[in-house]
């Protein structure tokens, strides 16, 4: 018993530190990115967006706005120039609510709005960045089949091709699948911040929850690309899980320290270099086989998506009942 439950830890070890190795792979995007000047200009507008524009827009209010603020308005009053002002009781609270009311209204004007930009801008660029960098990589759907192909029977590659509808109906099971992969996500998401409230642990499930979730977002680009059905890439995903555990824990690991807009700045500026190493990994070439196909993972399948499985079903199920047929099949296995 002992024996197997090491064998086990000791897989689950190796799959982690494979994850890890093929995160940290970042020469990769140096290589991708000079086979693209597409890829180097959405790069580069990435890192000019929300590196030197936006995390320099916190060093300036954190260096310079703030401290010149405290400055003007002391809260003390050695500091203030006329010393008759510091008999008026008033005096200093409203240096304090002014100097609060200041940093909130610059907080207001310029960065909340260039933080809704960022998301909106960036999420753009991200598809862009996963494109061009899949277009370096000389990769296509009709590589992905050929490689299947010749490692699957044709009763196999009858049943892949019999899955794959053509015309609309392809069409609107590719639009339910987006939709679907949404809500599931969102739904996951709220189980990553519930997590960080609990006490005790809840930092350590909330640094898995989150490494799962960019490794994810990380592939997804890819595999949306190669047409890998919804219900096979979660199948994979929780087969292979300390292999994505280990993959996301470098972007996350970089983010969780830091307060909130900060740890987006930093992840906006990581996020694109992770997709292009996923983008450019072999490692989960197999996703595209039949699952006999996938290679031995010495761990059990962990049902990593299985409260957001059920929620989105849930949620699903409030939809007219002609709605609900055509989103069943959806159903992450």
């Amino acid at each position: 018993m002992m024996k197997q439950i090491t064998e086990k830890v000791k897989s689950c070890g190796v799959l982690w530190l494979e994850g890890l190795r093929e995160a940290c792979c970042l020469h990769r995007v140096v290589i991708l990115c000079l086979r693209s000047k597409n890829l180097l200009m959405r790069t580069g507008q990435c890192f000019l967006l929300n590196g030197f524009i936006f995390l320099g827009s916190i060093f300036v209010l954190n260096s310079v706005v703030i401290p010149a603020l405290w400055w003007i308005l002391p809260d003390q009053c050695s500091q203030l120039v006329s010393h008759e002002l510091c008999a008026l009781g008033g005096t200093l609270k409203f240096y304090s609510f002014l100097r609060l009311a200041l940093i909130q209204l610059f907080y207001a004007l310029w960065f909340y709005p260039l933080y809704v930009f960022s998301i909106v801008l960036s999420t753009l660029w991200y598809n862009d960045i996963a494109k061009y960098g899949y277009a370096a990589m000389g990769r296509s759907k009709l590589t992905v089949d050929k490689v299947s192909s010749q490692n699957n029977t044709p009763i196999m590659q009858n049943a892949i091709q019999a899955k794959r509808p053509s015309g609309l109906e392809g069409v609107m099971i590719g639009i339910g699948e987006q939709v679907y992969s949404i809500l599931l996500l969102s739904v996951f998401f709220l189980e990553v911040y519930a997590t960080g409230f609990i006490p005790f642990i809840g930092k350590v499930l909330n640094f898995l929850l989150l490494s799962w979730m960019y490794a994810y977002y990380c592939f997804e680009y890819k595999w949306n690309f190669n047409e890998v059905a919804l219900d096979r890439r979660l199948d994979y995903f929780q087969s292979y899980w300390p292999f994505f555990a280990g993959f996301g824990s470098p972007c996350v690991l970089a983010i969780f320290f830091f307060s909130p807009l900060v740890s987006y700045g930093i992840m906006a500026i990581l996020f694109p270099l992770f997709v292009l190493t996923a983008t450019g990994s072999e490692a989960d070439q197999e996703i595209s086989f039949e699952r006999s196909k996938w290679r031995p993972a010495g761990v059990e399948r962990l049902p990593i998506f299985y409260v957001s499985n059920n929620v989105s079903m849930w949620i699903l199920s409030l939809l007219p009942l002609e709605k609900q047929d055509r989103t069943q099949d959806r159903k992450a296995q």
